[in-house]
């Protein structure tokens, strides 16, 4: 058993029970996008956390337990994704990176945006022409320090 094969458990039952990841992050006390990282093995539980995700997807204790181990982050299976939705993600950060890159930079100075001290926030947007989604990213800014 491992990491993987409880991600998969988890996906299973999620699917067979008609699960929503709202639902489950409701019942953890954290937000839907963080609480679905951590279910698809991207993010780590506490024991209270792993718990709650252990009643609600029906994992033994052993199991409950790889939701506490730190997980080897990355979950893409290649490294240019073939998923459209994915792929699409690549693309905006392909054609936009550099631009992002220099707006940041221009803003506040030279360092990086921290995908550790990080919030996202993703909603339906309702439009006449089509819904759109909604992402907002949102993350401290981590100045170069000289040494």
């Amino acid at each position: 058993m491992n990491r993987n094969d409880i991600t998969e458990k988890i996906i299973t039952i999620k699917v067979a029970k008609g699960i929503k990841w709202d639902d489950v992050a409701r019942q953890v006390g954290l937000s839907k996008e963080w609480v679905t990282a951590g279910c698809l093995g991207q993010m780590t539980f506490d024991d209270k956390q792993a718990k709650v995700i252990g009643k609600i997807f029906g994992l033994t204790a052993d199991e409950q337990k790889w939701l506490q181990v730190v997980p080897y982050k990355g979950s893409l299976h290649s490294s240019v994704p073939t998923d459209p939705l994915i792929y699409r993600w690549y693309e905006i950060v392909s054609v936009y990176g550099t631009t992002i890159k220099e707006l940041i930079h221009e803003e506040f100075g030279d360092g990086i945006m921290s995908a550790i001290d990080f919030s996202m926030d993703i909603v339906r947007q309702p439009d006449p022409k089509g819904d759109r989604v909604n992402v907002v990213l949102s993350g401290k800014f981590l100045p170069y320090k000289q040494y």
